[in-house]
């Protein structure tokens, strides 16, 4: 635009610098402008009307052809001016497409990042739950294990069997009771302990003894020369004599029910040391048909209920159940089972602490209490029971 005007200022500059003869009136209207009135000749002569005339006509052909000229010149810059305005908005476009492109990109890689940034946010936290639940479970099953083991913990502590000078322990001294009071202990008083006690206090050697029945008792030499060869070097191992003989004429038939596949799971249990009995509680619950139960009773009850024994398959009042392991299923057994297997488990239990060294004892009260727990095993496995099963 700039160079169009200033080409058009020359042009009429040069038009100004032209000579003008005379003044010239206007075209007539009915010739539109392209005829100029004869001008008046300003000097009078012969000869001079028709130099004037000739001058007068060079000078509208002049003016005309200029006035197309910078018609023809204005119409090129215009067509110029506009192909380049064209030009340069066809530019900006293809631009602005560009630009929409890439914006449009953009959103997409936006939207799919923050798309993967939920996702691996929702991940984490679905992790961190997963991890708190365990970890909270974790912490609950430890805490119960602590429980059970400080229950165990003070439950021994209660059968300890001390004595000392200043206070010395009538069961282990019967001499210090009255004669009304002194019994004869049946068995041998053994000490018991936890895993991390030490030494404690062996049983008086020269205790008397004064039995209160008729019964008599005789060491029987083949097992006394097994326990003896089982004592010097204490195992649970079943290969050695003094153990298998048990397991054959008492524990084995002690724990043989009726349901086999459930009593080698309780057998193991009992030899592992995994086994758990608990009373069930007092609380009472309307009576469950026996129909109604495969494994001797609905898992999560607590109370006295009369359903089928998962040992022996009879219908009696289950006062307890077993826990096998870890697992979390309870299995309802009867007071004569009951019995059968915390027989079992006594003895497990004592020659335990022999294999330990925790019963600091004579080898032969040592071997007569053996011989009580076998008969505990032998009575149970017959039937007989207390009636405060």
């Amino acid at each position: 635009m700039r160079r169009g005007q200033v080409q058009f200022e020359e042009t009429r500059q040069q038009l100004q610098k032209q000579p003008v003869v005379g003044q010239w009136k206007p075209l007539a209207p009915s010739n539109r402008g392209e005829e100029l009135q004869q001008p008046e000749p300003s000097v009078k002569g012969p000869g001079s009307g028709d130099e004037n005339q000739s001058l007068a006509q060079l000078n509208v052909s002049r003016l005309r052809s200029s006035s197309v000229e910078i018609r023809e010149k204005g119409s090129e810059f215009l067509k110029e001016e506009l192909h380049r305005a064209q030009k340069e908005l066809k530019l900006k476009d293809e631009e602005c497409e560009r630009l929409s492109k890439v914006r449009e990109q953009l959103e997409q890689e936006l939207e799919e990042l923050t798309a993967s940034l939920f996702e691996e946010a929702h991940k984490m936290v679905r992790e961190a739950n997963t991890k708190q639940a365990t970890s909270e479970k974790q912490l609950r099953e430890a805490r119960g294990k602590i429980d059970m083991l400080q229950a165990e913990v003070t439950a021994l502590k209660t059968l300890v069997i001390t004595s000392t000078p200043s206070s010395p322990n009538r069961d282990l001294h019967p001499q210090l009771q009255s004669p009304s009071k002194a019994v004869f202990r049946k068995g041998h008083g053994r000490n018991k302990s936890t895993s991390s006690a030490g030494v404690v206090t062996a049983v008086s050697q020269s205790m008397p003894v004064e039995p209160v029945t008729n019964e008599f008792k005789e060491v029987d030499s083949i097992l006394f020369a097994e326990f003896k060869a089982w004592k010097e070097s204490p195992t649970l191992d079943k290969s050695s004599s003094f153990l298998e003989r048990i397991y054959q004429e008492d524990v084995g038939p002690c724990l043989d029910f009726t349901k086999h596949e459930l009593s080698e799971l309780v057998q193991a249990a009992v030899e592992q040391n995994t086994l758990t009995i608990e009373p069930v509680a007092t609380q009472a619950l309307p009576v469950v048909k026996v129909s109604a139960i495969e494994c001797g009773g609905p898992n999560g009850f607590r109370s006295q209920i009369v359903t089928k024994c998962a040992l022996s398959g009879l219908s009696r009042a289950c006062r307890h159940r077993i826990k096998l392991g870890d697992s979390g299923n309870y299995y309802y057994v009867s007071p004569s089972c009951r019995t059968r297997i915390t027989a079992v488990c006594n003895f497990f239990t004592y020659i335990r602490y022999i294999q330990q060294g925790l019963v600091r004892q004579d080898v032969e009260l040592m071997y007569w209490e053996i011989m009580r727990l076998r008969k505990e095993m032998s009575m149970a496995k017959l039937g007989f029971y207390s009636s405060e099963m």
